[in-house]
């Protein structure tokens, strides 16, 4: 009996290998970069998804997602994530008012904290649109960029956009590039928009929100001591609870819906065009040197956000076939990548998530983290696994 029950838990076993089946343990114990940091995960406060993308014959995807210690509860600081959701919902809220990406916009000030911007230099016409202010946002992450569509959105509205799409629980309330503080971060500028003749086509006053958005999870706190405003020592935890909040499944979701949004239900789909989708997916595949308007320098180098594969090296990605769609987060000692990669020589596609907290002395806002020597080698060493798995799937 006991050597029927081997046979038998050994051909479950082939049988899973067959199916393909996957343990996070083989991957998390292929490299040592990778089990160092899976011994400490919980120090590392790491979270992975997964997502295995299979395909039929006539094209038509399914899906298969593994996560690892994810929980929407286990904090982490979104930062730059938020320009994902704030673009796609920005390009659904032009087409409701029937204007093009590429429509000039001018963002006026109401009050001391504001910005006002009539031209953007890096636009090949030189002026500033909700198009070019993506360009700069899935590029290289620019922070002016996201403050101006997080105006022309307003509060209300983007998280009214946000509830319909499924993310309740998501918050989206200041923005990066100073002024604004506190509940000021919930008044948004007025915004024009204007023929190539100036002609004016819609103005949006003032923003001011009609609810109040709590961090409907409750309060976060993150590290042992932190540095205040102005720079003082606090020796506290920071408090997140009034700072953007999204969960990595909140953002791996909003990634994916993006990409295969042909597939969703009507009801669950973005309100955007093919063209649409594919300008915001190419952005966000795109290297900073690829680009002509806006132009980068050397200094944005290939891997500035590919964190994933190729985030360990500041060397020239000259792999054409395998590409990487993402968006990332820096910031407090966090670090986040999300992106779906796919090598169409290969025949493979796949999407990872991955955040890591790299922060040893746990002083938050001190500007000394370990992003280089613990953050960045793990999700570039953990991007490679997950290929190398991918390749030997197929």
């Amino acid at each position: 009996m006991r050597k029927f029950l081997l046979f038998i838990a050994v051909f479950k076993g082939c049988l899973l290998l067959a199916q393909g089946g996957f343990s996070f343990d083989a991957i998390l114990n292929s490299s040592p970069v990778l089990k160092s940091v899976a011994a400490k995960a919980a120090k590392y406060k790491v979270q992975i998804i997964y997502t295995q993308i299979s395909r039929d014959e006539h094209g038509k995807p399914a899906f298969k997602t593994y996560s690892f210690r994810v929980d929407s509860t286990n904090y982490f600081y979104c930062a730059s994530l938020v320009k994902l959701p704030c673009s796609i919902i920005a390009m659904e809220k032009l087409n409701d008012l029937k204007l093009d990406k590429e429509t000039i916009m001018f963002t006026d000030s109401a009050n001391a904290c504001q910005h006002s911007v009539r031209e953007d230099t890096t636009a090949s016409n030189g002026y500033p649109s909700v198009a070019q202010y993506i360009r700069r946002m899935f590029l290289v992450s620019d922070n002016a960029a996201y403050g101006r569509v997080y105006e022309f959105l307003g509060v209300d509205y983007l998280h009214d956009r946000l509830a319909e799409l499924g993310y309740k629980n998501m918050r989206i309330v200041h923005r990066f590039d100073g002024g604004c503080k506190g509940t000021d971060n919930l008044i948004t500028n007025p915004v024009s928009f204007y023929s190539p003749e100036m002609k004016l086509l819609y103005h949006q006053p003032q923003g001011l929100p009609l609810r109040n958005y709590t961090n409907a999870l409750g309060p976060f706190y993150v590290g042992k001591k932190h540095y205040g405003a102005h720079h003082q020592r606090v020796d506290q935890p920071k408090d997140f609870t009034n700072m953007n909040y999204m969960s990595l499944q909140n953002i791996h979701g909003l990634l994916q819906r993006l990409v295969f949004n042909d597939y969703y239900p009507a009801a669950q789909q973005y309100h955007i065009d093919r063209n649409q989708q594919q300008f915001m997916l190419q952005y966000l595949t795109m290297l900073p040197r690829e680009s002509s308007h806006p132009a980068y320098n050397a200094s944005y180098y290939d891997s500035y956000k590919k964190y994933f594969i190729y985030g360990d090296s500041k060397k020239p990605i000259t792999n054409d076939h395998l590409k990487v769609t993402n968006i990332v987060g820096q910031s407090y000692g966090f670090m986040v990548d999300c992106a779906y990669i796919h090598d169409e020589a290969a025949k493979i596609e796949f999407m990872l998530s991955a955040v890591i907290y790299a922060n040893e002395n746990e002083v938050v806002n001190d500007g000394k983290y370990e992003y280089r020597s613990v953050a960045l080698p793990f999700l570039a060493e953990l991007g490679r696994q997950f290929y190398q798995y991918e390749l030997k799937r197929r």
